[in-house]
């Protein structure tokens, strides 16, 4: 790929497209769950907007395998977020894995990219009606 290939791709905007076999049922948890509506909805398919940046949940006969994060949110008060989360009825991943533990649903991350000017993350996660596995993140500076 030639360097002006990259450029075009560096300056576009980067959107998440998430698998729904259920897409009314996806619309609800994203609307009483997580407070979003969509911005703009096609056959088969609900836009959202989200500080700025773009996702789609799209109908899909596939399942997704819910075994890594396939969106995350930064936040600047995990523990707000997570609270306020919760009185909406989100549950909330439990990890307990070498190098990975959360407490109350939430996990202390050591290290963070030294463009965010962070020495560490604060991260929980939990699934949508899709299986979908989501992220939320605090930078720790």
């Amino acid at each position: 790929m030639a360097t002006d290939d990259r450029n075009i791709l560096a300056r576009g905007r980067v959107a998440t497209r998430l698998p729904a076999q259920d897409l009314d049922r996806a619309r609800r948890f994203y609307a009483e769950q997580l407070g979003l509506e969509p911005v703009d909805e096609r056959p088969g398919g609900l836009l959202y907007r989200c500080g700025g940046t773009d996702f789609a949940l799209f109908q899909s006969t596939g399942a997704s395998p819910g075994t890594f994060t396939q969106m995350g949110w930064e936040v600047d008060d995990i523990e707000t977020a997570v609270s306020q989360l919760r009185q909406r009825g989100v549950v909330f991943e439990e990890v307990d894995v070498p190098g990975l533990r959360t407490k109350n649903g939430i996990a202390d991350v050591d290290g963070n990219y030294p463009s965010k000017h962070a020495r560490g993350e604060r991260a929980a996660w939990f699934r949508d009606s899709e299986g979908n596995l989501l992220g939320i993140g605090e930078p720790v500076r």
